[in-house]
């Protein structure tokens, strides 16, 4: 997964390297795409994991690629698994509000039911969000489980629910205090996992400060204070195009500031990771690189996506009509049927192709970038790491998929 190593006073210098190209990964990724909407979307499991495949295998760390173990297979079948037990959970959910006089079947007929069906619909989704962390937890270890490098397993303790109140808690406190301490959170959700991480039989260790963490939020803060000082000012001097302006020049900058924000945190976070209490990290990730690959591609996507939509009309608009009239003798039916299902099957190749084309122009470039920026230090103590016991993978991100928490590669 990594570049030829090194010598230098630090120990062997291992840097990354990605060799993923464009054309057979859009080929992955589309001929994937349809054969989900074949299946009514069965196959995504299956697509899915022949996506990591492509994406693990073309990492590369001197020599050696990453591999991925999981299966479609054991994916679908720990998706049914969370179907069954979410289907449970919200029944009894259900249940406990129904004896109480909650209900969200019931169309209120006065404000009082008004407020009270939407009491239950936020208690609903309030019972879901612990699982949304458990969900989260659980297909970190999973990924972990399944993957290999140099011939060793990646792996996590068990840890899910520990995770759940964690994170409930350290979101509250980030909300509570207008995101003041969001670098808290992230530090000690970060800590949390990666002390519970391990390759082969060497622990990962996350140290350093979470204070450490506030110039990452400088342009978060400046993005603010231009969206809400810049409407304010607008307002006040009874200029709605001030305020407009001023507030779309906030919403950008705010924008670019959370991705700045996520790239110098996992900058800081990653130059204080631990492997086996001697192996150090280093990232040079850069903000302007991310935000760049985003916009460019996303103008690239967006303009050839247009462009296979437009294709998808003219098609529709010369094939349609010849059915519509040649069936115009015996009744719509049969010509209205064929085009439907002609055209369907159009509009799904169309978003299989946009699919594909976000995943080529945004995503594999973003992994590209950030997997080229990594350096692993003092190497040569990775001979001393052993193999670790197999993981079941619990549920095989099953939870991550029923909640939709779990699309990302």
């Amino acid at each position: 997964m990594w570049g030829k190593g090194i010598g230098m006073d630090a120990g062997k210098i291992i840097q990354g390297h990605y060799q993923g190209q464009k054309g057979p990964l859009f080929n992955l990724a589309f001929t994937t795409a349809l054969l989900t909407a074949v299946t009514l979307g069965i196959y995504r499991f299956w697509a899915k994991t022949r996506i990591r495949n492509y994406i693990w295998s073309s990492t590369v760390g001197e020599g050696d690629t990453f591999e991925y173990t999981g299966t479609g297979l054991e994916k679908f079948l720990g998706f049914l698994f969370a179907i069954v037990v979410l289907a449970i959970y919200l029944g009894i959910i259900q249940m406990i509000l129904f004896y109480f006089g909650l209900t969200l079947l019931r169309e209120p007929t006065t404000e009082a039911e008004f407020l009270a069906q939407a009491g239950a619909f936020y208690i609903t989704v309030l019972a879901v969000v612990p699982l949304i962390f458990f969900a989260q937890y659980r297909a970190r270890r999973y990924k972990l489980a399944r993957t290999r490098w140099r011939g060793l397993r990646f792996g996590a303790d068990k840890g899910a629910w520990g995770y759940v109140w964690r994170a409930i808690g350290h979101w509250a406190l980030t909300i509570l205090t207008l995101g003041l301490l969001l670098p808290r959170q992230t530090f000690w959700l970060e800590k949390y996992v990666t002390d519970r991480s391990w390759f082969g039989d060497a622990r990962f260790e996350q140290t350093g400060s979470w204070t450490r963490l506030y110039p990452a939020m400088k342009h978060l803060i400046i993005g603010l204070v231009v969206l809400l000082g810049g409407v304010a000012a607008g307002a006040a001097m009874g200029s709605p195009a001030i305020a407009g302006l001023m507030g779309l020049v906030g919403y950008v900058w705010l924008m670019i500031g959370m991705v700045s924000y996520r790239v110098q945190s996992f900058i800081y976070l990653t130059g204080n990771k631990l492997l086996d209490g001697k192996i150090t990290f280093q990232a040079n990730t850069e903000t302007g690189v991310i935000v760049s690959t985003v916009l460019v591609g996303g103008l690239v996507v967006g303009l050839l996506t247009g462009l296979v939509f437009a294709v998808v009309g003219v098609v529709a608009s010369m094939v349609l009509g010849p059915l519509l009239v040649g069936s115009a003798g015996a009744g719509l039916g049969v010509g209205a049927v064929l085009g439907g299902v002609l055209l369907a099957g159009i509009y799904i190749a169309a978003l299989a192709v946009a699919g594909a084309l976000a995943l080529v122009w945004i995503t594999q470039p973003i992994i590209a970038h950030v997997v080229q920026t990594v350096t692993v230090r003092n190497a040569d103590a990775l001979d001393e790491i052993h193999q670790r016991a197999a993981d079941t993978g619990a549920d095989a991100e099953g939870f991550a998929d029923a909640l939709d928490v779990g699309g990302a590669i």
